[in-house]
């Protein structure tokens, strides 16, 4: 077989299935871990995303394993459902030619499904911590017969709070176990985890890609994040978008934004963890051909997305990581060609924004956003236009005969194109133009979590009137305060607080605001259009794995 993956004296069905995936030479990360991995070594492999990793451990994985048996024998963590979903996938597809089977376990889903499948056998399990945790503890999952654990993205989950999780999955599955860990960046607690809970592991790590923006205008946007809809419709009035990609953070996130869009008469299409490789393959192939020019993707199911003449990155939400904001944008002025990257910053933003000027060693312009009387002047130009080249083409000899018709009834000729240009302008009185609030340029601190130790200190006994206001509501414009139902006396730390909230209500940590721990209880601040997100997910929260609860203050 004419393929590079076939000197990695991997099983012939593995060298197969990527055939068929279209996958002809090993990726730099995949050529440096797969055969480390077949020897048997315990893997730290750093890597950003979109290099191949996730072959890179699955195909060893697979190499090695017995399928049919009663218990799995591989088992991956990943931070987020999204990509526990597409790791799943694509483990799947490329052990399909062997009869695996792959399961992927995370919340939102029912408990009775996922375990009915973990009884009817499964050879690989790709899940989030808490959901495993959750499995393990009704006794649903038994992972002693694992020789197989990737850890992937694990500063992700780091970030996220899931430690405690990882480590005591790690505990229950055999010493003996086969480990590779894949991380981004490589912090001094995923160090420490690596050296508990690896053996003599071999590090590799792949070069950072450089991505080059030159090529790519870059402007800002300052809004209110109520009015960032708004912005984007009024962009989208004067921009020359031939093929464009919204980034949002939330799967959810991306789907309310397409309807909205699509709803304001600007046509969008989603591409996020819920669609099936064949409804993502779809997407894709109109997005291609053009009969779609607007995608609004996650961050993790954009990965590998490799599609040419995108003429605009719209960052609808500002990422934390600076690195994925520039692998963002990197998918616009490719092969020579200029392109444009425009994001919605919210004053609490900035700081954010100041982050990845300092990273990519770029300034990003503020823009102005249309006015509009800008974009009434923009339609009339763009009409003009249209009409202009409809001169030029001609064939419009029944219309030049509709008019003489009209000439000749007495009416003047100049008249009557006015009304037809009339007539061909109701359209636009169909789309108005959307409101936007005036915004203040204020000095914002490098996000909320910074202005922790303050809210913390807060929790002291000290000034009984303000800890009576901390109780009732926030002191931050836009926040409310929620209640939770432990505090000091459970050990409770800011980053349990976050990592509970963040990961099951599906929003971003950085979002959360001041955190004030008190004796039996802790305040928290959460931003006004995430509280009913949140307050959703009322019964699903866990510290530790004890339940907490969640309520408004």
């Amino acid at each position: 077989m004419n393929n590079a993956f076939s000197q990695l004296s991997l099983h012939p069905q593995l060298v197969q299935a990527v055939a068929d995936l279209g996958y002809i030479e090993p990726t730099p990360i995949q050529s440096a871990v797969i055969p480390v991995l077949l020897e048997g070594h315990d893997v730290i492999g750093q890597a950003q995303t979109g290099t191949g990793k996730t072959a890179a451990f699955a195909l060893p994985m697979l190499h090695g394993l017995e399928p049919g048996q009663s218990a799995p024998q591989g088992l991956v963590m990943a931070p987020t459902r999204e990509l526990a979903m597409q790791v799943a996938q694509a483990i799947f597809d490329m052990g399909r030619h062997l009869g695996v089977r792959v399961l992927a376990v995370y919340g939102g889903q029912p408990y009775a499904r996922q375990i009915g499948r973990i009884r009817k056998g499964v050879d690989v399990i790709v899940g989030t911590p808490g959901r495993m945790i959750d499995l393990i503890t009704q006794g649903a999952l038994d992972l002693s017969s694992v020789q197989y654990l990737v850890l992937d993205e694990a500063d992700e989950m780091l970030s996220m709070g899931f430690v405690e999780d990882i480590e005591t999955i790690l505990k229950e599955t055999p010493s003996s176990r086969q480990t590779a860990l894949f991380s981004a960046t490589l912090p001094p607690e995923i160090r420490r985890l690596a050296d508990r809970y690896l053996r003599n592991p071999q590090s590799i790590a792949v070069e950072r890609k450089q991505m080059t923006v030159e090529a790519i205008t870059q402007r800002y946007y300052l809004v209110q994040h109520k009015d960032k809809l708004s912005a984007l419709t009024r962009l989208f009035e004067v921009e020359p978008v031939t093929r464009g990609l919204v980034f949002a953070k939330t799967r959810a996130g991306t789907g309310e934004l397409a309807n909205e869009l699509t709803t304001r008469g600007y046509p969008a299409e989603v591409l996020n963890g819920d669609l099936s490789q064949e409804a993502r393959e779809g997407v894709l192939a109109r997005f291609r051909q053009n009969q779609v020019k607007v995608l609004v993707a996650t961050d993790v199911a954009a990965r590998g997305l490799d599609i040419d003449d995108v003429s605009h990155v719209f960052n609808f939400d500002l990422p934390q990581d600076p690195e994925v904001y520039v692998h963002r944008i990197g998918r616009t002025g490719r092969a020579g060609k200029s392109g444009v990257a425009i994001s919605l910053v919210t004053p609490q933003e900035q700081w954010m924004l100041r982050r990845i000027e300092g990273f990519s060693k770029q300034s990003v312009t503020k823009g102005a956003l249309p006015t509009v009387e800008e974009i009434e002047r923009h339609r009339e130009v763009q009409l003009l236009g249209r009409l202009t080249r409809q001169l030029d083409r001609g064939h419009y000899l029944r219309e030049q005969q509709m008019i003489e018709e009209l000439v000749a009834a007495g009416h003047d000729a100049l008249e009557i194109a006015a009304a037809a240009l009339k007539l061909a302008r109701g359209e636009e009185a169909q789309v108005p133009i959307a409101h936007i609030s005036e915004v203040h340029e204020g000095r914002s601190k490098p996000g909320h979590r910074q202005e922790r130790p303050a809210a913390r200190r807060s929790g002291s006994s000290n000034g009984d009137s303000n800890d009576r206001r901390w109780a009732t509501e926030s002191r931050e414009k836009g926040m409310v305060r929620l209640n939770v139902n432990v505090g000091k006396t459970q050990g409770i730390r800011p980053g349990d607080i976050v990592g509970t909230i963040a990961f099951h209500a599906n929003i971003p940590g950085n979002v959360i605001g001041a955190i004030a721990i008190r004796q039996e209880h802790t305040l928290v601040d959460i931003p006004e259009q995430f509280v009913d997100q949140v307050l959703a997910k009322a019964g699903s929260y866990k510290i530790r794995r004890q339940p907490i609860s969640v309520e408004r203050a």
